[in-house]
């Protein structure tokens, strides 16, 4: 009995450090990005980004909690503007600030976590004309640091986020068609 107890601690043991020696091999950097094809202006689509308070008509984000409390700050869009949130698990809380604003082609914000973890992330969006219509970028980049790469094996971090992105600009593509 106990030479089976010792086979599965080694078994389990070696399987740990592989997972944590695979971990180790991981990008120390992140970055989740998705795109779509809005047929509107961008000057249209930006004004719905560059304001926090319009972000409750497309960000997926903005129902994971109907109880959530939001405070901005700044001005009311653009450069300096800024959003923090406090939620349930879901929706944890964290804070926003946009830090680069480039009408109608770019926008830079610092996404920062505090809970169910805390990290510092950029979320940035790029618009692109096509034609009559607007290619929108949606990403996010950020550290990994070593905890997050031991997750990462077994959690996608670009298909839990992307997902997440998909919805939104799906959503933003017909609030910005309307």
């Amino acid at each position: 009995m106990l030479k089976i107890i010792a086979v599965i601690a080694i078994v389990v043991g070696v399987a740990i450090v592989a997972l944590l020696g695979y971990a180790a091999t991981r990008p120390d950097h992140f970055r989740v990005a998705r795109s779509i094809v809005i047929k509107a202006p961008p000057e249209r689509i930006y004004a719905l980004l560059d304001d926090f308070r319009k972000w409750g008509a497309w960000s997926p984000y903005e129902t994971l909690d109907p109880a959530m409390s939001r405070t901005y700050g700044g001005p009311a869009s653009g450069l300096g503007s800024t959003y923090a949130w406090s939620g349930n698990g879901k929706a944890g809380a964290g804070r926003m600030e946009i830090v680069e604003a480039a009408a109608p082609s770019k926008l830079l914000i610092d996404l920062d976590f505090t809970k169910p973890f805390q990290s510092r992330n950029k979320a940035i969006f790029t618009l692109v004309p096509e034609g009559e219509a607007t290619r929108v970028t949606w990403a996010m980049e950020g550290p990994s640091p070593f905890l997050f790469r031991v997750m990462g094996v077994i959690f996608n971090m670009d298909k839990m986020a992307g997902g997440d992105f998909e919805t939104g600009l799906a959503s933003l593509k017909a609030e910005s068609e309307k």
